[in-house]
Parts: C-alpha cells; structure tokens; sequence
C-alpha cells in the first residue's frame, strides 16, 4: 500500500551518513543520491531522506513515527545499537511488545533531527 516515506533533515550529508549505518542490519542502503534528497531501499528507494537546512529537531510529542522491518531480533538490535553508537538517542530499547494482532520484537530510536524511527519484526508462533 505503501511505495515510500521520506523524512525531513537538517544535515543531508550527516543524515545519509547515520542511515547508511544504521540501515545495513535491515538490508537497506543507499541507492540515490542527488543534491537536496538520498534514497534507501532493497531494490528502489522506500524511503527518502530531504533536506531541510535550518530546520529544528522534530517535536517529541507529534505521535508520529515511521517503523521499518527487521529481519530478526538480532537485526533490530544490530539497528539500536548503531544508531545510538552514531548519535541518536533511544527512545524504547529492543523488546517484545504487544500488538493488536500479536506479539512483535521491535526498539524505537530518535535519529539525528529527532525523528522517531521504530525498527520491528513479527514473532512466528510455536509450532504445535
């Protein structure tokens, strides 16, 4: 339903640099650059950073958040842990978390402008 989300940054360059560290554990790099706008996807750019110089750090209390998927727990770790080692702050550790449909494994991080990015992958059921 969804083809991609972009997102606001102050740095252009700075932002490009964190995202592609902390994109790799998800499979996603860097697949377009361009002056004022990068992409990162699979195979297309799902998600866009923008450039917005002079632009303040997002608002902590706008509800807002984008949530990517991980491939396993150790990915969403693998995500956390880069994104705090390269300057964003964690906003809820790697853990379960209940769902309406379920139980998901997920952690949520502020990047460098303060956008909330949740990082989740959906546990399988116990085979009977």
């Amino acid at each position: 339903m969804i083809d991609h989300v972009s997102i606001a940054v102050s740095d252009l360059q700075s932002s490009a640099a964190y995202y592609r560290s902390i994109l790799e554990p998800l499979g996603l790099k860097q697949l377009v650059e361009r002056d004022r706008t990068v992409g990162f996807g699979k195979t297309y750019p799902e998600l866009w950073l923008n450039a917005r110089p002079g632009m303040p750090p997002a608002p902590a209390d706008t509800g807002n958040h984008i949530c990517l998927r991980a491939p396993s727990r150790e990915a969403v770790r693998r995500f956390y842990e880069a994104a705090l080692a390269h300057g964003g702050t964690g906003d809820g550790a790697p853990g379960d978390r209940e769902a309406t449909l379920g139980t998901y494994f997920g952690a949520f991080i502020r990047d460098l402008d303060d956008n909330k990015i949740e990082v989740a992958t959906f546990l399988r059921p116990d085979p009977a």
